[in-house]
């Protein structure tokens, strides 16, 4: 099988949310996507865009995507790419798509100046966690992730 990455094009947003479906309904949680096709192509290719995404292809049909962004570290001073979500649909896992994401994007990040290269995993979540301890990468236990979202932060700002 082989195995491509290429920059998404605003032609993908309904493949791409397709793979925003799928990642939600395997992580438990498909009645939380507000994603449209519209939402989707104004947000990442509309003129205020600030993510970027990637399209996995094997033998030339989309296997999975990534979705990123830069961060930036103080204690650096330098940009730092953090990878939002990443996602291979279930008949290409083992293929070494999601690999080839996180190779990508590390080569990325290196070309582009990067410090850091971060992401989030749900804890649960063991086949991916093995795939990123595979690559080298390793758990920051001392940092606790917080989020304000939704009704809880419009509270907060309006107070």
């Amino acid at each position: 099988m082989a195995i491509s990455i290429r920059d998404a094009v605003p032609g993908d947003a309904a493949t791409i949310l397709r793979f925003i479906t799928e990642l939600a309904t395997y992580e438990k949680a498909p009645h939380e996507v507000e994603a449209t096709v519209e939402r989707v192509h104004e947000s990442l290719f509309g003129a205020d865009a600030v993510a970027r995404a990637v399209i996995c292809e094997a033998d030339g049909k989309p296997a999975g995507f990534a979705i990123w962004f830069y961060s930036y570290s103080t204690w650096q001073a330098r940009k730092g790419l953090y990878l939002e979500d990443l996602y291979v649909s279930p008949e290409f896992r083992g293929s070494g798509a999601g690999k080839a994401l996180l190779k990508h994007l590390a080569r990325t990040a290196v070309a582009e100046g990067c410090g850091r290269f971060e992401w989030s995993v749900l804890d649960w979540n063991e086949p991916a966690i093995r795939v990123y301890e595979a690559v080298g990468a390793e758990p920051m236990s001392e940092w606790t992730r917080y989020r304000l979202a939704g009704k809880g932060l419009e509270a907060f700002a309006a107070d």
